[in-house]
């Protein structure tokens, strides 16, 4: 199964969830967040195309720290490349940031996940002072 993604960095954040973690960013949004600050990958124009089993490849082979935080743009945009993707993944420690609320992600994504990010950025509810996330109606959740 293909995905698109937009890049990946590589053990690169301490801000996308606990620890060092490697980013993945899922090319396109169907949200499109005002003062959003990934605009550039919210069309699926960009990015590129990638098996899910090449970037697992990659992935298992350059992300030292096993922590992987999925964004974009909008991961459930691409859900069914996401399912495998996780399930794949399921030996790594996971977190999914989604700006859909936690009713619209499916559980066969949830089980595999260790942290959650949900929920909208509104530039009116900006916080600094709450951990992994943009505005105060985001949640994020530790699932286990």
């Amino acid at each position: 199964m293909v995905v698109k993604i937009n890049k990946i960095c590589i053990d690169c954040s301490l801000v996308d969830g606990p620890g060092l973690r490697t980013l993945v960013f899922f090319q396109g949004c169907d949200l499109r967040c005002p003062f959003c600050q990934n605009k550039a990958i919210w069309g699926l124009k960009g990015g590129q195309d990638i098996e899910v089993d090449e970037l697992v490849k990659i992935l298992e082979s350059r992300c030292v720290t096993r922590k992987i935080t999925i964004t974009g743009g909008e991961p459930l945009m691409q859900v069914e490349a996401l399912k495998e993707l996780v399930r794949k993944l399921k030996d790594f420690d996971l977190c999914l940031y989604t700006g859909h609320e936690r009713k619209d992600v499916p559980e066969e994504i949830i089980k595999y996940l260790k942290y959650l990010k949900t929920g909208p950025y509104i530039h009116s509810k900006r916080t600094t002072t709450m951990r992994f996330v943009g505005s105060s109606n985001q949640k994020f959740e530790v699932l286990k």
